[in-house]
């Protein structure tokens, strides 16, 4: 029986943290963030080294001298990985790793497997693979050994080890058809979001950085029982479940999260997951008011703009029981607690005044002989009753304004 090494294989990292040009970073925020997202892998974060990049160097991308260090550094923690925290060329990689007698892997390469660990639909499972193969393909050439799964560890889940092995025009080939099966479902989502758009139904994506308690604000406000776990990139496929906040009854959806210096590669991969926040009647930035939230918020925003999302939007800060100063944030902003409920009622409130302000409430006056007209529009109000008269018909409704030419028509009560 042959045996998987990979299952008693456990990464143990140093970091590198290159320090380009006028860098204004918290050095403590960008290590908090970077030892999380290996323990999100699995792995165990050993060091942080940062390393001040006057100028890139085309092999190494930080000199040689620094290396040194770091190689002595990786010896006296018996780490058997480095992790640059940025994106190497495939060539940078190699030679990085040649000179310090362990495996290199990049950011890009950590949030990836991150991905395929936490991947579980058909369509998240095909959107990490495609990423890793895009990914892959200009990294095949003179990697040789360093390909081989046995070793096991960060970059080794996702497309498989026959995926490695292959030659690149099998890669191509297999990111073809993982685009058309993507585009497929592309459609399909696209059929259901025209449905639910007749159906007049109305989305509230939960957007912002990751783990901000955006799943445990969503079990809150639905009644459901997501998984909340206290990992970056917990949630990756998107959740969607109905809630009823003051009789508008809502689809509210979870979202992946966003991160800093996410690549372009993966936001683009998972486009399609994201199409929610861009087709959403509104979105809830959810940050997390006890760490970086000008930074979340920065992320959030930039990314949101990336997506080319219009969507009415509220800042939600969570976690106030940790904030001692609200001196700074947003004023509008809605401060809550997801753990303990705090703030909910006010959030409700907000959700419903945004959604309301977008909506036209008024009274129409029917013959009898349009009741089989008004029929056929129903599925675009959100409320509606009849009150029937001996001659007449009054009709209240509550429409989304978009919808509202469909209703003109009819005699409307000043």
């Amino acid at each position: 029986m042959m045996i998987d090494l990979r299952d008693n294989y456990i990464e143990k990292i140093v970091v590198i943290e290159p320090l380009v040009d006028n860098y204004n970073d918290n050095l403590e925020e960008l290590k908090n963030e970077i030892f999380s997202l290996i323990e999100s892998a699995d792995a165990i974060p050993l060091s942080f080294v940062a390393v001040k990049v006057r100028e890139i160097n085309p092999a190494t991308f930080i000199g040689t001298g620094k290396l040194e260090e770091i190689r002595q550094i990786a010896e006296e923690f018996d780490a058997n990985c480095v992790l640059f925290d940025g994106q190497l060329s495939p060539s940078q990689t190699v030679n990085m790793s040649d000179l310090l007698g362990v495996k290199v892997i990049d950011r890009t390469t950590l949030i990836l497997d991150i991905f395929a660990k936490n991947a579980k639909s058909h369509e998240g499972k095909l959107q990490v693979e495609l990423a890793q193969l895009n990914y892959m393909y200009p990294r095949l050439k003179g990697k040789g050994a360093s390909l081989s799964r046995l070793g096991g560890g960060i970059g080794t889940r996702g497309p498989g080890e026959t995926q490695l092995e292959t030659d690149r025009r099998h890669i191509r080939t297999r990111i073809d058809y993982l685009k058309n099966q993507l585009e497929d479902l592309k459609t399909r989502r696209n059929l259901q979001s025209y449905r639910r758009s007749k159906n007049s139904e109305t989305v509230v994506s939960l957007v912002g950085y990751t783990n901000t308690g955006k799943s445990t604000l969503l079990n809150l406000l639905t009644g459901s029982n997501v998984l909340a776990e206290n990992k970056l990139f917990a949630t990756l496929d998107p959740t969607i479940r109905k809630a009823k906040i003051d009789e508008v009854e809502l689809l509210i959806v979870d979202t992946v999260g966003f991160i800093k210096n996410i690549p372009t590669n993966i936001v683009e991969a998972f486009n399609s997951t994201l199409e929610s926040a861009v087709s959403s009647d509104l979105n809830l930035i959810v940050l997390d008011g006890s760490s970086a939230w000008e930074n979340q918020l920065d992320v959030t925003l930039s990314t949101l703009k990336q997506l080319k999302s219009n969507s009415e939007y509220i800042i939600v800060v969570n976690k106030c029981d940790k904030i001692e100063d609200f001196t700074y944030f947003p004023k509008d902003a809605i401060f809550i607690s997801a753990k303990t409920g705090y703030g909910i009622e006010n959030l409700k409130k907000a959700i419903t005044d945004k959604l309301l302000s977008s909506y036209v409430k008024t009274t129409l006056v029917l013959e009898y002989s349009q009741l089989k007209e008004i029929n056929k529009l129903l599925n675009y109000l959100e409320n509606f009753e009849f009150n029937y008269k001996d001659n007449e018909v009054l009709m209240d409704i509550t429409v989304k304004k978009i919808y509202f030419d469909k209703f003109i028509k009819f005699k409307k009560v000043k």
